[in-house]
């Protein structure tokens, strides 16, 4: 009898452990930490076929049982991909999760947990934090790259990102590049979005901060492309499986705009595609309801900093490229619509230029406004310091792979912004302090 209990034993034993690998080969990618507030977070994860997938959680380094989430099926019609929500969490505290794929746990060589954040309102000042915002994310795929030299590399870069330890991540846009082949179908924008997502260098930097992004023309669709682009609800409807966010059609709008709060700082996430329109000259970017949206969303907001991210830059006066000054009266619009109304605190970051520097401009009554573009993360850079910007801050421009850390600090009534950028091997290149 003992004999068979102990085979028997070590049968289950097998089976537990090549069921445990199965699973592994299960994940394709993440999990990725997506919003996070005072009392919920939301957790990404993509799977190779369709799965059952849970969270488990709990405080990090307590005693309590770890709680469950919702299970969620990862099926075929969402790219396998399955987002989970924790609720009734406690604000400023730390949780340590657990991935399960059809009910076994799946192990990762890095912690997974995730810090909610902090219920400061009527009790202290807002709690100093920092951010990265970067954009032009290429990743390599020799069978549909064009031929010649690789357009992404040093990845490398990631590892010095996750190193830097923000709060928070913004992705800019181009934060996937589809190519011919991956916009004329929508299994191709799904593949495109799988591919990029499952860099095994991303992996340890999706679970260690929150992630937050809009999108440019590379993930919209073609190069360059505007609301003409026929299979944009496929892009919008991967943008959605790919990025969590409860706040997409803010203002009800049509495609991806979303807006969140981050302690005393508001981020609005502008859709520069969705409304594009062919026509420069007469035309809009944003289209007149996310314009209204934007212009009340403005008027409310109490943050200290607001920033409008959104992938073309928009300060720059450059009428080059995809930049708003070819949309000149749209610009124009907007920054008397801020003068105007003294909108304070406002910084634009945007992407899409692989390049980055930092524009000014001071209006005649004395406000300020800044855009901040950063670009490239992976994709080739160029050096574009002969363009005619005319608000360029001096010595700003950037013109190798990097990414930007946002540092905001200080009490109340000495609250500060500072930014950061560093390079592929983490150094500094440039330091800023804004200004009011």
């Amino acid at each position: 009898m003992k004999y068979y209990r102990t085979v028997f034993a070590l049968m289950f034993t097998l089976i537990s452990v090549l069921e445990l690998n199965a699973q592994k080969d299960v994940l394709k990618s993440g999990p990725m930490l997506g919003p996070v507030t005072l009392r919920d977070a939301s957790i990404w994860v993509q799977c190779n076929q369709q799965a059952v997938v849970q969270i488990l959680y709990k405080k990090k380094e307590s005693t309590d049982v770890y709680k469950r989430s919702e299970k969620v099926q990862a099926i075929y019609e969402n790219g396998f991909t399955a987002t989970l929500h924790l609720t009734d969490l406690t604000p400023g505290t730390t949780y340590q999760y657990q991935l399960k794929l059809n009910n076994f746990t799946v192990s990762r060589p890095y912690p997974l947990e995730f810090t909610t954040q902090t219920h400061w309102q009527y009790r202290k000042d807002a709690p100093d934090f920092s951010f990265i915002a970067g954009s032009c994310f290429y990743i390599n795929d020799t069978e549909y790259d064009r031929p010649g030299k690789p357009y992404g590399g040093e990845y490398e870069i990631i590892s010095h990102m996750q190193q830097s330890k923000p709060d928070l991540m913004v992705w800019l846009g181009d934060n996937t590049y589809l190519r011919e082949g991956d916009y004329e179908s929508r299994s191709g924008i799904y593949y495109r979005n799988s591919h990029t997502r499952s860099l095994p260098e991303l992996q340890p930097f999706l679970s260690s901060t929150a992630h937050y992004a809009t999108w440019d023309d590379h993930d919209f669709g073609p190069n360059d492309s505007d609301w003409t682009y026929p299979l944009k609800h496929h892009s919008l409807a991967a943008f959605k499986d790919f990025w969590p966010s409860e706040s997409y059609g803010a203002g009800h709008t049509e495609g991806i705009t979303s807006s969140f709060i981050h302690n005393d700082c508001q981020f609005i996430m502008l859709d520069g595609r969705w409304y594009r329109t062919v026509d420069k000259e007469n035309g809009t970017i944003l289209g007149e309801q996310q314009k209204y949206w934007l212009k009340e969303s403005l008027l409310y907001s109490t943050a200290r900093f607001k920033f409008i991210c959104v992938g073309g830059q928009f300060l720059s006066d450059f009428a080059g490229f995809e930049n708003f000054a070819n949309y000149k009266d749209e610009r124009q619009e907007i920054i008397d619509f801020l003068d105007e109304k003294n909108i304070k605190g406002v910084v634009f970051l945007t992407g899409d230029r692989h390049h980055s520097e930092i524009t000014k401009l001071k209006t005649a009554k004395g406000n300020v406004f800044y855009d901040v573009t950063s670009s490239a993360i992976t994709s080739t850079t160029y050096d574009h310091s002969k363009e005619p910007n005319s608000l360029r801050v001096p010595n700003t421009m950037i013109s190798e792979r990097n990414f930007a850390i946002f540092k905001v600090s200080g009490d109340k009534k000495n609250r500060k912004l500072d930014v950061i950028f560093k390079n592929t091997q983490g150094k500094v290149v440039l330091e800023y302090r804004f200004e009011d």
